[in-house]
């Protein structure tokens, strides 16, 4: 398995000099992509890296630089809480990332306030510049942002789009702690559970509802595998926030090499730059 992953990775190298070089298309990098993505649910069966629960809050020994996140808890509440003054001004999740997950489920009350996607967004970053400082601290992110979620909002079922990710939540405003259970993420890591995105919504729905939930509580981190099905919701009176991180798995080197490779030249794209471009908060008019 190694040595077709050292192959596999010289070629990923190539097209993407290739590509960057106008001698193959988008469609074509797309291919390999999906060639990667497959390599990777295929080295997580034959053990070369291990099967997330579906929830799992001791990874410090893996992802030891989240702890700067909750160690400094207080300061990123306190600036979350001031963006939450101009909240009408930040940007929709549907607007910044509704094409990267099929089905529409970003077509709700959902905002975002986002630090980082494949480079920093310094615009954003002025406005919050002690939680940008100490995501600056943590190396192998891609994406970072503030996740707002309106009251009585669900979030459907669906699919991550990157195997080569693990998802990070620190939970940071959340309704009375979660007293009451009413903010909640739901994951379901069940091989057989995971067929793909042609799965229906009714079917999405009954998969992911054998799944596990998780709870968010302030100042508490919990990472868990987002390509695995999941669902969530806020089924409170107020406001949720979590800050969001995508981060690159940890995995055997000739693995984490062909991954760093591609998320690499997937953060150059224009549709990317678009992204960042879209999710600058809009100034005052005053």
């Amino acid at each position: 398995m190694q040595t077709i992953a050292i192959i596999i990775a010289i070629c990923v190298a190539a097209g993407i000099l290739f590509w960057r070089s106008g001698l193959i298309t988008k469609n074509k990098l797309g291919k390999v992509k999906d060639s990667l993505q497959n390599l990777f649910v295929r080295a997580e069966k034959r053990g070369l890296f291990r099967k997330m629960a579906a929830f799992e809050t001791d990874y410090r020994s893996e992802y030891p630089h989240f702890s700067i996140l909750e160690d400094n808890f207080e300061t990123i509440q306190t600036e979350c809480r001031q963006l939450l003054e101009i909240k009408d001004r930040l940007p929709n999740v549907e607007k910044i990332g509704g094409k990267h997950t099929a089905g529409g489920i970003h077509s709700i009350k959902w905002k975002s306030f986002m630090f980082k996607s494949g480079s920093f967004i310094p615009e954003n970053c002025e406005m919050a510049p002690q939680t940008a400082a100490l995501l600056a601290r943590i190396p192998n992110v891609y994406n970072a942002f503030f996740s707002v979620l309106d009251p009585h909002q669900y979030i459907k079922p669906h699919f991550g789009y990157w195997k080569g990710f693990v998802r990070y939540h620190l939970g940071v405003v959340i309704p009375n702690d979660n007293q009451d259970n009413c903010c909640w993420l739901r994951v379901n890591p069940s091989i057989q559970n995971n067929p793909n995105n042609r799965v229906g919504f009714e079917r999405k729905t009954q998969l992911v509802e054998q799944g596990e939930k998780y709870f968010w509580h302030e100042g508490r981190g919990v990472i868990f595998d987002d390509y695995n099905l999941h669902d969530a919701a806020n089924e409170s009176d107020q406001i949720r926030v979590v800050l969001w991180i995508d981060i690159a798995r940890v995995m055997p080197w000739y693995l984490h090499v062909m991954n760093k490779l591609l998320l690499g030249v997937a953060y150059m794209e224009s549709s990317v730059r678009r992204i960042r471009s879209d999710a600058k908060v809009a100034k005052s008019e005053s």
